[in-house]
């Protein structure tokens, strides 16, 4: 019986392409055990992608770990001799939370790590492999790089303080200018520097202008060299087939990557198939003086591959069709009037039918109607491209999507409220009643004050009236309710109101769709408030 790979399964099918490629460009294979030390771990924490490990105790008594990260275990044992590169590549299994289920998976990865000497004609080579890879695997795909020395350049030159340096790169991640901006003056930085700041969310698109742009904006020998190592790509990038952008608002974690970062997407996946870059600080630690470059290729999201096409895109027009996610009441009726008035309404009436999907396909939209405590979480996992969701909704789930635009609708604060003779007594935990676990845990982690958690999913100001709490951690809107049942606001912490968010893999694929829906939004919301 004559085998076919067509008879495999799509990664199935990527591990064997990928293994070609790899030992066709002189890397040797790689393998390791399932278990390590916990203390490598637990003194290179600030490296991993969640802190959360599964540790067990060995019969010798040693504290072991499953395997959370590949790479760290690579550059503890990989040892180079000066002037020499050496080239692995990886099959093997790790043991995460997983970002979809919220528990321990053991996830697929196939990668390639290059450490020692690594210099211009190394890192060219990883880059193009990494495009070669993302070639391999069926689908049309895009490949955006960055460089984090130009993040890094441009905070040194704006005096950006060393504390404030993890917070903004996050907001940066979300594509968040609103709050890019509030964070850059709270940290010192004048109006100019916020502006420079967010005007990094324009470095993005095509490599020739996008380089042009970034090359006209350096402002010290860092940002020039980070530059140039993007200028000495190009070639490399634009030779290698598929999408590749330039993102410069792509940022990695601040204590692992240190130079060029890059990450790969693949036509009908939600989130990244592929996280790379350079991390000499992580491999310096173990060799002095040696560089590293090298990526990861997450192959258990290629199972979405063979899936069966959602019926909602089975009468594909072959034009693109944008997917909202709307929150069903009096937001979405709004979001919907306004995105109907630029361009984007449906001939049909979705209050007026049932069905809970509605499409334009001469205007390229589609609409969902979701609960709004579910519009991040279709964003987050793709079957949605953009959504419309509240801030309070979007911090609680910490989905992982892009914060295109705050609306300004529904303004209102999250607050502390608490009975009118409300004293705090700092030496018991405070009874705190919510339905935002999350925000209430993390405000409170942040002023240092330890609580008992309460969770309520309704008329939350019974709860200290009763009793039952100290303190209630709730959306405040005119405090009518707070008043009329006794209570007073203690605290505002949070500002609220309508965001517009975007899943990250389909802004690859669709950004001047959504850049184009963005810009007539930004417009109608304008005059709107004139």
């Amino acid at each position: 019986m004559e085998f076919s790979l067509d008879s495999l399964q799509p990664k199935e099918r990527a591990s064997f392409a990928l293994r070609a490629l790899y030992e066709a460009a002189g890397c040797r294979k790689y393998h390791m055990g399932r278990f390590e030390e916990y203390g490598l771990y637990q003194e290179n924490r600030s490296f991993l992608s969640s802190e959360q490990v599964i540790t067990f105790t060995d019969l010798d008594g040693r504290l072991l770990a499953l395997k959370p990260d590949v790479t760290l275990s690579i550059a503890k044992t990989a040892q180079p001799a000066p002037g020499e590169t050496l080239r692995y590549y990886y099959h093997e299994n790790v043991y995460r939370p997983s970002a979809e289920s919220h528990t321990f998976q053991e996830i697929s990865q196939m990668g390639l790590e290059m450490l020692g000497a690594v210099g211009e004609a190394q890192v060219q080579q990883a880059v193009r492999l990494a495009a070669q890879s993302l070639a391999q695997l069926g689908a049309a795909w895009v490949l955006e790089v960055s460089h984090m020395g130009y993040l890094f350049g441009l905070f040194d030159a704006l005096g950006v303080p060393e504390n404030a340096r993890p917070g903004l790169l996050e907001k940066l991640r979300e594509k968040n200018a609103h709050e890019l901006c509030r964070a850059a003056q709270a940290a010192g930085l004048d109006a100019a520097g916020a502006a420079a700041l967010t005007g990094l969310l324009e470095l993005s698109g095509s490599c020739e202008e996008t380089l042009a742009k970034a090359e006209s904006a350096c402002r010290n020998d860092r940002m020039r060299a980070a530059a140039a190592e993007l200028r000495a790509l190009a070639k490399t990038l634009e030779a290698s087939g598929g999408s590749v952008r330039l993102d410069l608002s792509l940022a990695g974690e601040m204590e692992y990557y240190n130079g060029l970062v890059f990450q790969g997407y693949l036509q009908g996946l939600p989130r990244p198939l592929l996280k790379g870059g350079r991390y000499d600080l992580l491999m310096q630690k173990f060799t002095p003086g040696a560089g590293a470059i090298g990526f990861a290729v997450y192959l258990d999201e290629l199972d979405r591959l063979s899936a069966p096409t959602p019926p909602v895109q089975r009468n594909s027009t072959g034009r693109v069709m944008l997917n909202v996610a709307l929150p069903k009441g009096r937001l979405g009726d709004r979001m919907y009037d306004l995105l109907a008035r630029i361009g984007y309404g449906c001939t049909e009436d979705y209050n007026a039918t049932r069905k809970l999907v509605v499409e334009n396909p001469a205007a390229g939209i589609r609409y969902f109607l979701v609960k709004p405590s579910d519009v991040a979480i279709y964003v987050e996992h793709g079957a949605a491209d953009v959504g419309i969701v509240g801030k309070d909704i979007l911090t609680e789930a910490s989905a992982d999507v892009y914060e295109l635009l705050d609306t300004g609708l529904g303004r209102c604060r999250m607050c502390v409220a608490a009975p009118a003779d409300y004293k705090d007594d700092p030496s018991r935990p405070v009874r705190v009643a919510t339905k935002f676990v999350n925000i209430a845990k993390s405000y409170y982690a942040s002023i240092g004050r330890d609580i008992d958690i309460i969770k309520l999913n309704g008329s939350i100001e019974l709860a200290p009236i009763l009793g039952l709490s100290d303190v209630i951690v709730d959306i405040v809107e005119t405090g009518t309710t707070l008043r009329e049942n006794g209570l007073r606001v203690v605290t505002e912490f949070m500002p609220i109101s309508a965001r517009f968010i975007a899943n990250k893999a389909s802004y690859q694929f669709k950004h001047n769709e959504m850049d184009a829906m963005l810009e007539a939004l930004r417009k109608t919301l304008q005059e709107e408030t004139k």
